[in-house]
């Protein structure tokens, strides 16, 4: 006989694993789609034969346009009144789902033998088409974290959560990819790219429906833009820009995707020309997201006892003293040396533990700072702007850091036969840029984010006392 299922007060199921599992699924679908872009520059520089500076022009420009259509979905989806069958945000993921199937294999389209001006038009072309699908189906998924519950150890498990779904999605497919497309030799087989994007675009189609079919809205359930009023996306970017919760937690994020992505194409050389085994490139990249999960089962009562800013900021300073010893320390191009580097990565993931489990609750409650203090939600808009500024640093930071490589001398036709003194340039470059990453990072959230335990609780109070 079936357990009948237990309901809150409100009669909604009781929060429990299936929102965790179901939340979970959503960032797992969003990376299966999202890891894909971690390949990009190397197969366009190396495979398709694009030159590093035409490459982060256009990636510049993509990410431009990804920035800016962040907010504008973000607009289109507060703004939208119309009664769905079951939650608005869960219809746009669904929409955003189906686009993602092929978007990701359009962006590794194979014709390495095309002209410049196809492969231009190529890139560009596939990429808008995948951002567009992408951002459908991910900005109402962020944005409706704080809709599901409005208890804040619960909102921690969920942003826990979902960093499980990014972890697993980010292993997956950081272990797998690097074996399929690398030869013996640390040699890119490109023409590989597009059958492996829509492999996985057929995987997050089904982790998006499970979040669509499994998740339970309890809070706001008909979510509306100023109580009746006409929503109003120039009020609503003021809001934000007013909003110090909101900033902090964005430039927090912004700061380890300098940290990310500023280092992705010194990285991928350090693998290739220093350390010699490209393969062991992406089970390299996920030892900082391992020590994630020591932090998940004592997450709510880290954020009971003591706060998710206050320990955000503690593992945060202890990121910066990590990543100082990735710079400092000896780190020769063997496996002594991969050894010692890993060790290095795994006291900086120790660091973003905790902020790893909670950034997105993080956001989830400057949204609710947002209502607080100036009487309108505007959870899609406001997300948006948050994701509008990730994804300008996801173009910005890159493209930096290839050309701050190619200053040092890295050549991409050359593959991973780069010069010895090249090489040893990538590995004080990935540590250099992991450190003003993590110092960054622990200036947002100490100095800038404001919502302390104390303040935190006192929000949640006071709104609560207001729905009354």
């Amino acid at each position: 006989m079936a357990k009948p299922v237990q309901l809150d007060t409100k009669g909604y199921r009781k929060f429990g694993i299936m929102d965790k599992l179901a939340y979970a699924a959503g960032d797992f679908g969003c990376n299966m789609s999202f890891a894909l872009k971690g390949y990009l520059m190397i197969y366009w520089t190396q495979y398709m034969g694009m030159s590093e500076s035409l490459y982060a022009l256009l990636l510049v420009i993509v990410q431009v346009w990804d920035a800016i259509n962040d907010p504008l979905i973000g607009a289109m989806i507060d703004s939208d009144r119309r009664k769905y069958k079951r939650n608005k945000f869960l219809t746009y993921i669904g929409i955003g789902s189906i686009g993602l199937i092929i978007a990701g294999a359009l962006s590794f389209a194979p014709f390495p033998n095309a002209s410049n001006a196809a492969k231009i038009a190529m890139y560009i072309g596939g990429y808008v088409f995948w951002d567009a699908f992408y951002t459908v189906a991910n900005v109402p998924y962020g944005s409706m974290l704080p809709l599901i519950t409005e208890d804040a150890a619960e909102r921690a498990q969920l942003s826990s959560w979902r960093n499980v779904g990014a972890m697993v999605g980010g292993i997956s497919s950081r272990i797998i990819i690097p074996l399929l497309i690398y030869d013996a030799t640390n040699h890119l087989i490109g023409n590989r790219m597009w059958m492996i994007a829509l492999f996985m675009g057929v995987l997050g189609f089904a982790a998006f429906q499970f979040i669509i079919r499994k998740s339970t809205i309890r809070v706001d359930v008909d979510v509306r833009c100023n109580d009746g009023e006409k929503f109003n996306i120039f009020k609503a970017i003021g809001n934000f820009c007013k909003n110090r919760a909101a900033i902090g937690i964005t430039l927090a994020m912004c700061a380890l995707l300098l940290s990310q992505e500023g280092s992705a194409a010194a990285v991928s050389v350090l693998f290739q020309s220093y350390f010699k085994n490209a393969r062991l490139s992406g089970l390299m990249g996920i030892v900082t997201m391992l020590p994630m999960i020591l932090f998940m089962p004592f997450i709510a009562k880290i954020v009971r006892r003591w706060g998710k800013k206050e320990g955000s900021a503690f593992g945060a300073m202890f990121s910066v003293l990590a990543c100082l010893l990735l710079v400092i320390l000896p780190i020769p191009g063997n496996s002594t040396g991969m050894l010692i580097y890993a060790l290095c990565q795994i006291l900086n993931g120790l660091g973003m533990g905790v902020n790893m489990c909670v950034s997105y609750s993080m956001m989830a409650d400057a949204i609710d700072y947002n209502e607080w203090k100036f009487g309108t939600r505007d959870e899609g808009t406001l997300y948006a702007i948050h994701s509008f500024f990730r994804k300008l640093g996801q173009g910005l930071f890159p493209s930096l850091g290839l050309l701050v490589a190619a200053g040092l001398g890295y050549v991409a036709a050359l593959g991973p036969d780069q010069a010895p003194e090249v090489a040893a340039n990538m590995r004080y470059l990935v540590g250099v840029m992991y450190l003003i990453g993590a110092a960054l990072q622990f200036i947002a959230i100490k100095f800038i984010y404001n919502l302390d335990k104390k303040t935190l609780n006192q929000m949640t109070e006071e709104l609560n006392s207001r729905k009354v």
